[in-house]
């Protein structure tokens, strides 16, 4: 097993295809949306009028929060983008815990959210064309006077850009400072107990004291916290930018 360009590890490649390589990130991605989909079908299974279930009470929960998110974001012209806010938002959030049962969080790869980000571009895009027309498009790029033409290009290319790094940043950073303070309360564990001579000190400084309970308070920030967030910002950043194409 190798590693690829963005630090996804390589699980094998096709040689048929070209050698495509099927990475981690792949694996996993399509993991989570295997059971998304189960969970999907197995909270709208046997649907009922009356006398409804806990599980379709759960299920019905999740269908009215996500309308509101979207109603109260983008108004109520824009209802039809819930399942695919949605599906961003819970894409992200159980891609990046999946690094708590240890798989390899596909949103630490920049593949992962930069495709993301284009397929919102796209949709920013096709908003804008349908609102102003081909010209009306061509011609908000010279606002407010034509010399701003190369910079709003540029703004809006770097649009997607923007949201994927901001999100592969923060979920790849808290994976790194988790790494690095697990790496030194190992040596500061060593250190301290070494100070005892002998076999007994030896033995000490060998078992990890110190990693228990520190990294869960850190995994809980970063790993819990730091992914909702994530993915709401992702999604409030979608929402934001597809309704302000359309002004």
């Amino acid at each position: 097993m190798n590693v690829n360009i963005q630090g996804a590890p390589i699980y094998f490649e096709i040689p048929i295809l070209g050698g495509i390589p099927i990475t981690a990130t792949l694996v996993v991605s399509w993991g989570v949306m295997l059971v998304l989909t189960l969970v999907c079908i197995w909270l709208t299974h046997d649907l009922k009028v009356r006398n409804i279930s806990k599980r379709q009470a759960i299920a019905e929960k999740i269908v009215i929060t996500a309308q509101n998110f979207v109603r109260n974001n983008m108004g109520e012209a824009w209802m039809r983008y819930v399942p695919f806010v949605s599906t961003i938002f819970a894409m992200s959030i159980f891609s990046s815990l999946s690094s708590l049962v240890g798989l390899w969080p596909p949103t630490a790869d920049v593949s992962t959210t930069l495709a993301w980000g284009i397929v919102v571009f796209v949709i920013i895009t096709y908003t804008k064309l349908r609102t102003n027309g081909l010209l009306g498009y061509l011609k908000g790029f010279c606002d407010p006077i034509f010399v701003m033409a190369p910079f709003n290009v540029l703004g809006e290319v770097f649009t997607p850009i923007s949201m994927a790094f901001r999100h592969f940043g923060n979920i790849v950073s808290g994976t790194v400072i988790s790494t690095l303070v697990y790496a030194a309360l190992v040596v500061a564990n060593h250190a301290l107990f070494s100070i005892i001579p002998g076999v007994v000190g030896q033995w000490l400084g060998a078992i990890p004291f110190l990693t228990v309970g520190i990294p869960a308070v850190i995994s809980l920030y970063f790993d819990w916290f730091g992914s909702f967030m994530q993915a709401f910002i992702f999604c409030m950043l979608t929402m934001m930018f597809i309704s302000t194409a359309a002004e």
